[in-house]
C-alpha cells in the first residue's frame, strides 16, 4: 500500500553519483561509443558517473543483460545504496516482466531516487507508481538517447533538452510548459489536468494483467500518455480496446500520444479506409467519450524525449497543442507542503 502520492525522491545536486545500469537489454559492442558519450552528457550536469557490473560488452542472457535475477540483484543494490542518488536505464529490452516480483519495494519507499528510461523501463515506472508512488522519470535512456539521439538534434534544441533535464533532476520546481514543435497534433480539443501516467502502449496494457497493476482508482482524472514502437497499427487498436474493456478510459480526462515509431500499417491520411492513421485508431476506441487528445508529441522511440514524469499533474489543452508539467518531480531537501520524503533507510 501507498501513502500520500506521489512520492518524490530528493532532489540531485552538483557532485551526486548517478549510475548506469542494464535493467533490461545487454550492451553491444557497436554501441560502447554511444554509451561514452552518454556518460559525457551527464557528467556534464554535473555528475558523477559509475556505469554497473552488468553494463559491459559481451554480457549478455538470451535477449536480456542476464537472467532476471541477476538484474534483479543489481537493481536491488542500487536502490539500497544511499551513495546511489540516481539511476539511468542503458537501454530497453525485454526483461523486465521478469523480475516485477523480485524488486525491493521497501527500499525504493526508504530511499527513493529518480529511475531514468522509457520503452521496457516504463513498466518500472507504472509497478513502483503503483506500489510506493515513486514518480517515474519517463525520460530519455542512456545509450539511444543522450549518447545516440541528442547528439544528432540542432545545437538549440539540445539546450533546450539539458534545461529540462536539469530542472526535471535538481530544480525542486515545475518545468511549467513543454516546448511545442510544428508536429504536435489536436486530434480532439479540450482542456484535462491530471497527474501522468502511461508509457510505452504495449506495457500499459500488459501490466493490468498482472499483480502489479495500477488500481483503477489511479486513472481517475489522470492525463494518459502512450507511444509505440514496431508491430502493426492492429495492435496498437488491440492494447487500447484492453484498456477500454480495463475501464481505463472512462476514468481518464485527457491523452497524449507520443510520435509513432516503425510501426506497420499506418496511413498517412485520414479516410483512405484500408490503412487507418494512428489519429483515426484513437478516435474510433474512445468512441464519443468527452477525451482531449494531443498527438505526435516527441517522447518515447521516435527521437530525443521530452520528460514525461508519471504521477506529476500535468495540464492539457488539446485544441492550443499545449502540454505544461505543474508540479517537480523532485523534493528540495526539505520536504514542502504536499510532497513525501523517504522513510530514513535501514542501517547497513
Amino acid at each position: 500500500m501507498t501513502g500520500s502520492l506521489p512520492l518524490r525522491p530528493r532532489a540531485l545536486k552538483p557532485g551526486d553519483l548517478v549510475v548506469v545500469a542494464s535493467l533490461s537489454g545487454p550492451l553491444h559492442a557497436v554501441y560502447e561509443a554511444d554509451l561514452g558519450r552518454a556518460v559525457g552528457v551527464l557528467e556534464g550536469m554535473g555528475f558523477r558517473v559509475r556505469r554497473a557490473p552488468l553494463l559491459r560488452v559481451g554480457r549478455e542472457r538470451w535477449w536480456g543483460a542476464a537472467a532476471p535475477g541477476e538484474i534483479a540483484a543489481e537493481f536491488n543494490a542500487l536502490l539500497r545504496d544511499p551513495e546511489v542518488r540516481a539511476i539511468v536505464a542503458h537501454d530497453g529490452g525485454q526483461n523486465v516482466f521478469g523480475y516485477l516480483d523480485l524488486i525491493d519495494f521497501d527500499a525504493v519507499a526508504a530511499d527513493p531516487k529518480p529511475i531514468l528510461g522509457y520503452s521496457d523501463i516504463s513498466l518500472l515506472h507504472l509497478v513502483l507508481y503503483a506500489r510506493t508512488g515513486l514518480v517515474g522519470f519517463h525520460a530519455d535512456l542512456a545509450t539511444p538517447g543522450f549518447g545516440g539521439q541528442w547528439q544528432t538534434v540542432p545545437t538549440e534544441r539540445r539546450a533546450l533538452l539539458e534545461g529540462l533535464y536539469a530542472t526535471l533532476l535538481t530544480g525542486g520546481r515545475a518545468i511549467g510548459a513543454l516546448p511545442v514543435t510544428r508536429s504536435w497534433e489536436c486530434w480532439r480539443a479540450g482542456r484535462a489536468e491530471g497527474p501522468l501516467i502511461g508509457g510505452v502502449i504495449n506495457r500499459v496494457a500488459l501490466v493490468q494483467a498482472t499483480p502489479y497493476a495500477l488500481p483503477l482508482e489511479r486513472f481517475d482524472g489522470a492525463v494518459l500518455f502512450w507511444e509505440e514502437t514496431g508491430g502493426q497499427a492492429s495492435y496498437v487498436w488491440t492494447y487500447l480496446q484492453v484498456l477500454r474493456h480495463a475501464g481505463v478510459l472512462d476514468r481518464i480526462s485527457g491523452m497524449v500520444v507520443g510520435v509513432p515509431h516503425a510501426i506497420d500499417g499506418l496511413g498517412t491520411a485520414a479516410g483512405s479506409g484500408t490503412a487507418p492513421t494512428l489519429a483515426e485508431i484513437v478516435l474510433d476506441v474512445l468512441g464519443d467519450r468527452d477525451i482531449p487528445v494531443l498527438g505526435n508529441v516527441e517522447f518515447g522511440h521516435a527521437g530525443a524525449n521530452l520528460p514525461m514524469p508519471v504521477g506529476v499533474r500535468a495540464a492539457l489543452d488539446a485544441g492550443e497543442r499545449s502540454l505544461s508539467l505543474l508540479e517537480p518531480a523532485v523534493r528540495s531537501v526539505s520536504a514542502g507542503a504536499g510532497e513525501r520524503p523517504g522513510r530514513t533507510p535501514p542501517s547497513r
